[in-house]
């Protein structure tokens, strides 16, 4: 349908109006039945107001937020009012792909929850900044250090040469006043290298506590400190090299996801800091089967990470259940209180990397299998694949 242009009014305002007249269908969706019509289209009569446009929009996008609330039965409050725009509006794709996965478990969204999701994305945010610049920090002393080592070293051969020719001028210094002047100066030339010579030294000295100080850094920023342990960041970058590098071996290598069984009950009956006692006491009874071949991480909350080279899924359950046992013998208490924590066990699920085409594939192999434990009793670790026997109903 062609649109007139009326007398007095130019072809840009009609065209204007047009989009606005869009604009309107689009986010107030009120002339979608006219347009549903045959042969008819919606009209405008007069030039929309910039509220007009967008209040519709405005009023779909609070009832989206709301209905997120509503569906996670979450309190309206500043931190869940920007986590429910974050995810309704797409500036947060990792929490709200999170949330959804956690609510297809039929686990429930809670504050506690969601305040340490932000928490990790922030750390993790900040740790892959500080390690960016790291990296270019190393980078630029790396090439620091190999100019100020060349220049140090072809400073030393000029100072060589420069005293040798002194030397030989001197020794004819009675031949003239003109060669002895010549001699003088290039002595102090001589004087001047080698002060350059000490100065690029001493740089180069200043480089390397530099960077020993930066390869500190590294380390702090990929350790978890509240356990000690490699953090989520750290456990990426080495699956990533593990793969790559047991591929290229034609070794095997498994991976698995550890979670501490009703976590929360630890934390609401005796606190916050008894439940970081009993994540540093999981921690280091875990980090006992870590060596060479075996990579040990917190992977975030009460979860933890495992990775082994050159073991079967079958060898590598063996060490990670014995851990599993070791814990669940314990008897701890809370000092704090002389309160009995109860029996602290662990779930798990333990996948074989290469058993799948992609790496985020055999991911969410060892994290179902993980899930399964739980849905089947708790305090056990299955295999990806394994048959779990009876489920009961997750908490």
């Amino acid at each position: 349908m062609d649109t007139a242009v009326l007398p007095g009014m130019s072809e840009q305002t009609s065209d204007e109006n047009a989009r606005k007249s869009r604009w309107w269908q689009w986010f107030s969706g009120s002339a979608e039945a006219d347009a549903d019509e045959p042969g008819m289209e919606p009209q405008i009569s007069r030039e929309l107001t910039a509220r007009e446009v967008w209040l519709p929009a405005k009023r779909r996008m609070i009832s989206k937020i709301a209905d997120f609330l509503i569906d996670h039965d979450l309190e309206v409050l500043p931190m869940t009012l920007t986590v429910a725009y974050e995810c309704v509006t797409g500036g947060a794709p990792r929490l709200a792909q999170l949330i959804l996965e956690r609510t297809e478990k039929g686990l429930p969204i809670t504050l506690s929850w969601i305040e340490e999701q932000r928490g990790e994305s922030t750390h993790d945010k900040n740790g892959e900044a500080l390690a960016v610049l790291m990296s270019r920090l190393e980078d630029s002393l790396d090439e620091f250090s190999k100019t100020t080592s060349g220049a140090r070293n072809a400073t030393s051969e000029y100072s060589s040469a420069l005293k040798q020719h002194v030397d030989e001028l001197e020794g004819v210094g009675r031949a003239g006043v003109v060669i002895t002047e010549l001699a003088a100066l290039t002595r102090a030339m001589m004087e001047r290298s080698i002060a350059i010579e000490n100065e690029l030294a001493c740089s180069e000295r200043r480089a390397e506590v530099l960077q020993s100080s930066l390869e500190e850094t590294r380390r702090m920023a990929d350790m978890d400190h509240l356990t000690g342990l490699p953090n989520r960041r750290a456990f990426d970058h080495m699956l990533d090299r593990e793969m790559r590098e047991a591929r290229e071996a034609g070794e095997t290598l498994c991976v698995a996801f550890v979670d501490i069984d009703h976590f929360k009950r630890v934390n609401d009956t005796h606190g916050h800091p008894a439940g970081d006692r009993v994540l540093k006491f999981v921690g280091e009874t875990l980090n006992r089967i870590a060596d060479a071949r075996c990579f040990v991480a917190r992977h975030g909350g009460e979860e933890f990470a495992v990775i082994w080279r050159n073991h079967t899924v079958e060898k590598a359950w063996k060490k990670l259940d014995a851990a599993r046992e070791d814990i669940a013998d314990r008897r701890l208490i809370n000092r704090a209180n002389d309160t009995p924590f109860g029996k602290i066990t662990f779930s798990g699920g333990i996948a074989d990397v290469f058993a799948y085409p992609e790496k985020s594939a055999a991911l969410k192999a060892a994290d179902e299998a993980l899930y399964l434990a739980k849905q089947s009793g708790r305090n056990r670790i299955l295999k990806a694949g394994e048959d779990p026997g009876p489920l009961v109903k997750a908490a």
